[in-house]
C-alpha cells in the first residue's frame, strides 16, 4: 500500500496549462529516465515526472504537446460529488442522500431510513458549516470502525498498535509506522465494510511484518481469509471514493 516518494515542485511550467482549471503537479525523481504524463484518478490532478537533470521549461514543452491527451483523459474523469443538500455519496458501501436540516437546535448527525428511497443522512446547521460538520462526523464513524476491526485483528494475531490515526490521503489507504502507530484514510468509511476490514487487518499484520513478504500475507490471510475480494474492489473502484468531499474539494 506504498508507493515511491518524489519530490513534488509547485512550478507550472506552462501557462496555457491554467486555462485548464486543473491541478498541476511537477515531479523531479532520481529513477526517471524519461518524461512521463499521467492524470491521477485520486487526486484529479496531471503529474509530470521528470529526470532531476531536466529543467521545466523542457516539462511545459512535453506538457503542451500532449495537452489534448491531457484534455481527454480530465474529461474522462467521473465528476466530483460535493458535500452538498440532496447530494448521494455511499456510506459503507451503502447510497445515502445528503440532507442539509438547517436546524441549529442540535450538533447531532444522524442517518434516517426511508420507505423504498436510500437511506437519509440528516445534518443540522447552517448551509456553510453543514459540510465541515459532515466531515468531522465521517471522520468520526470511520474511526469508530476502524478501532473495532483493528482491535479484533490484533487480538486474533496476537499483536498491539500503538494508536491510530484516520487522516485524508491520496496515495495510500492504510500505512503502519515502525513505532506502530497505524493510519488510515477516512474515505474507507464510504466502501463496503469487508474492504475496511481488509484494510485494518493489512496494517494490523504489518506490526509483524514491515514488508509485503509471503510471511506477511500469510498473516492477512489468517485474520481475514477473504482479501483477495477486498484488494480487487479498492483496485476497481477505490479511486472513485475520492470524488467526494466539500464543495471546495479539500479535507484537511
Amino acid at each position: 500500500m506504498r508507493k515511491s516518494r518524489a519530490s513534488v515542485m509547485p512550478q507550472r511550467p506552462n501557462a496555457k496549462f491554467e486555462d485548464m482549471n486543473a491541478k498541476l503537479e511537477v515531479r523531479r525523481h532520481p529513477g526517471a529516465r524519461r518524461l512521463t504524463l499521467r492524470v491521477s484518478r485520486t487526486s484529479r490532478a496531471v503529474v509530470v515526472t521528470i529526470p532531476v537533470q531536466c529543467d521545466l521549461d523542457e516539462a511545459g514543452s512535453f506538457l503542451n504537446r500532449h495537452i489534448d491527451w491531457v484534455q481527454e483523459r480530465l474529461d474522462s474523469l467521473p465528476d466530483p460529488v460535493p458535500f452538498a443538500h440532496n447530494a448521494v455519496m455511499p456510506l459503507r458501501g451503502i447510497p445515502h442522500r445528503i440532507l442539509f436540516t438547517g436546524e441549529t437546535s442540535t450538533r447531532i448527525v444522524s442517518c434516517a431510513p426511508t420507505n423504498g428511497h436510500w437511506p437519509e443522512i440528516h445534518v443540522p446547521g447552517t448551509k456553510v458549516g453543514a459540510p465541515r460538520r459532515l466531515r468531522d462526523w465521517l471522520f468520526l464513524q470511520a474511526r469508530c470502525d476502524l478501532d473495532a476491526r483493528v482491535a479484533f485483528h490484533a487480538k486474533r494475531l496476537g499483536l498491539t498498535s500503538k494508536r491510530i490515526a484516520v487522516r485524508d490521503q491520496t496515495s495510500r489507504w492504510g500505512s503502519c509506522s515502525t513505532t506502530g502507530v497505524l493510519s488510515f484514510s477516512w474515505r474507507l468509511v464510504l466502501a463496503p465494510q469487508f474492504v475496511l476490514d481488509y484494510v485494518a487487518a493489512h496494517e494490523v499484520a504489518h506490526l509483524a511484518e514491515m514488508n509485503h513478504g509471503p510471511r506477511f500475507w500469510k498473516l492477512v490471510e489468517k485474520t481475514a481469509p477473504d482479501f483477495e475480494s477486498a484488494k480487487t474492489w479498492l483496485q476497481v473502484y477505490g479511486p472513485d471514493l475520492h470524488r467526494y468531499g466539500p464543495a471546495n474539494g479539500g479535507l484537511t
